[in-house]
């Protein structure tokens, strides 16, 4: 598997904004993919934000199941992070982390409220590429105001929106200048928090299909036919192309439509429901 990184020159950019922006913010919602919340933390982000009000959004939970949400929403408490499950598609999001936000910036609302100052909370909301972020602000708006997509690095600089009395400040995506740990890169590889040209398909899906053998062999067995996990992975993506039909003429293995369609059953929620770390 190639060594996986991605940092373009926009992300350094858009770190030295966020920077410049916190003195005008009250507090941070940092938006993670729940199917893979440790790769989803950037701990660049998160030692810039340390003196900050911090609320850490678990986005995508319909695509885990449940007691996987609440247990590392457990996890991250004990760690100290103040953090929500959500699925930004459905509308109890809203009300919950309009709570949310507000219980965690409790003692400051009180602090302006005694000075008799009434003015909007602003948020800066944060996070790696794809985890999110627009669509979460749009569910709180009630309608389309930041820019949405499925893949990576849709959203390059900065957009400030208003709700009611929430003002928003929409951030690129930023990964880490570095992967020390190559495991949680794969993990963002497979959610699409990449840049997908960058990477092959055939190494990404090849991994993707040995490590989830592993943790979830009934999902993988159910979802593509198969009926022996015991064998070298390059023989299970060979019974995948032989079960949907991904030969070429004279019979050859099309491992490149495989890889292509394993990655996109998995982005899509068609494997099941799968938390990756």
């Amino acid at each position: 598997m190639q060594h996986l990184q991605w940092f373009p020159g926009h992300m350094t950019s858009a770190m030295r904004m966020m920077e410049e922006n916190l003195k005008a913010v009250d507090g941070v919602m940092v938006v993670l993919d729940a199917r893979a919340p440790r790769a989803s933390v950037n701990n660049k982000l998160a030692k810039l934000f340390q003196n900050k009000k911090v609320l850490y959004v678990l986005n995508k939970c319909d695509l885990i199941e449940k007691q996987d949400a609440i247990r590392t929403v457990k996890e991250f408490a004990q760690e100290g992070k103040v953090t929500v499950a959500v699925s930004a598609m459905d509308k109890k999001a809203v009300d919950l982390l309009y709570s949310k936000i507000f219980e965690l910036l409790k003692e400051k609302l009180e602090r302006n409220k005694q000075k008799g100052v009434f003015k909007p909370v602003r948020i800066m909301v944060a996070g790696i590429p794809n985890t999110g972020k627009s669509t979460i602000i749009n569910a709180l708006c009630g309608g389309k105001k930041a820019t949405t997509g499925n893949k990576a690095g849709v959203t390059r600089g900065k957009q400030w929106v208003r709700i009611r009395e929430l003002e928003l400040l929409d951030t690129p995506g930023t990964m880490p200048p570095a992967f020390e740990n190559q495991t949680l890169a794969k993990h963002l590889a497979y959610i699409g928090s990449m840049n997908d040209s960058n990477i092959d398909f055939g190494d990404l899906a090849f991994e993707f299909i040995k490590e989830t053998s592993e943790k979830y062999p009934h999902l993988i067995k159910e979802k593509y036919g198969l009926t022996d996990l015991s064998l070298p992975t390059l023989q299970l993506m060979e019974a995948i192309c032989v079960k949907r039909g991904f030969l070429m003429k004279g019979g050859e293995y099309d491992y490149d439509r495989c890889a292509t369609a394993v990655i996109d059953d998995f982005r899509k929620g068609r494997i099941g429901k799968i938390i990756l770390d």
